[in-house]
């Protein structure tokens, strides 16, 4: 039996380039069930995804997170194919990324981008997603070169153990993060990455969808990894103490007498505080590891991603022939 394979293209209008993603994607995976999920458009982006011949279904509630979150709900497939509908990622190598999920057998394969043009990337947008996915590969593990890329294929059981907490443009932070805390098996296709064509406008706003993204990651590293989070802070609270604490030491030890009272009180109570802050952080810690059980346990209810007996993959190139750079965790 062969696998079925679902593609999901969040749109908010895009009505210049959903039909030529839709045809992209259905030249290369001509088996597939493509969906667009319509966000609230106001353009001819519906029409034109029906006239490709999408499934549409919409999601009134606005944000690709809340998209996201609706789709792994509602799609059954062995393998989902995300990517946005604006044509800036190449959809016609939909069948290598989906044949490189089901050979590994991974459980997500990430289109990193390579820019082909030198405008594909908005003003600060290269270097943004460079520091975010330092952060990230700082405190989550070094398996991801670009934590921001849209372009995503999943195996069943990472749909089906992925919360999709997120509502608009950090989904892809907490998708990735969702894999590198649970060391779910990984791999990266190197994709073209080009501009939007004529008449598609960016949804994207630089600043705030990047601190909400950064926000993001600083709630992900005090959730998944507390001990680290409150070790820190502990540690500022300590220093914090012993500036304050170690004149009145010195003047006990040359005098005997505590002349300044308040400044002992306030030293000794701050470092109170942070042995209660690393406290709560180990206690934290032992509760995170329980969620990572049940998370885990809740990802293995599900086969690993398998082609079936009678699916024969195309062969994937061979980057040393051919170019593309794929990267497996």
């Amino acid at each position: 039996m062969s696998p079925v394979i679902a593609c999901v293209v969040p749109c908010y209008n895009e009505e210049a380039a959903i039909g030529k993603v839709v045809r992209d994607l259905r030249a290369s995976l001509p088996e597939a069930v493509i969906y667009v999920y319509d966000n609230a458009s106001t353009d001819n982006t519906l029409a034109e995804a029906l006239k490709a011949g999408a499934i549409v279904r919409q999601e009134p509630r606005k944000g690709k997170g809340n998209v996201i979150r609706r789709a792994f709900a509602d799609v059954e497939a062995d393998a989902l194919l995300i990517i946005d509908g604006d044509d800036t990622y190449d959809a016609t190598r939909a069948r290598e990324m989906v044949d490189l999920l089901f050979e590994g057998p991974y459980d997500q394969v990430v289109g990193a981008r390579r820019e082909i043009t030198d405008t594909a990337y908005r003003a600060g947008h290269a270097v943004g997603n460079k520091m975010l996915t330092g952060a990230v590969r700082s405190l989550f593990g070094n398996d991801v070169s670009d934590m921001l890329s849209g372009y995503r294929v999943f195996s069943r059981r990472y749909i089906k153990s992925f919360p999709a907490l997120s509502r608009e443009f950090e989904t892809e932070t907490e998708m990735t993060v969702h894999a590198l805390s649970l060391r779910l098996p990984t791999a990266e296709l190197e994709v073209d990455f080009k501009d939007r064509p004529a008449g598609s406008v960016s949804k994207l706003r630089t600043y705030r969808d990047g601190w909400r993204i950064l926000k993001l990651i600083m709630g992900l590293a005090r959730r998944q990894r507390p001990s680290l989070f409150h070790s820190t802070i502990a540690g500022l609270l300590a220093l914090v103490s012993l500036a304050l604490g170690a004149p009145v030491v010195a003047e006990f030890v040359e005098s005997g007498t505590v002349p300044r009272f308040p400044t002992a009180i306030l030293a000794a109570s701050v470092m109170i505080i942070a042995v209660l802050v690393l406290l709560v952080g180990y206690i934290l810690e032992s509760f995170m590891h329980m969620r990572q059980e049940q998370s885990r346990l809740a990802h293995l209810m599900y086969p690993a991603p398998s082609f079936g007996a009678d699916f024969v993959p195309e062969a994937l190139p061979d980057p040393a022939v051919s170019g593309s750079d794929v990267r497996t965790a």
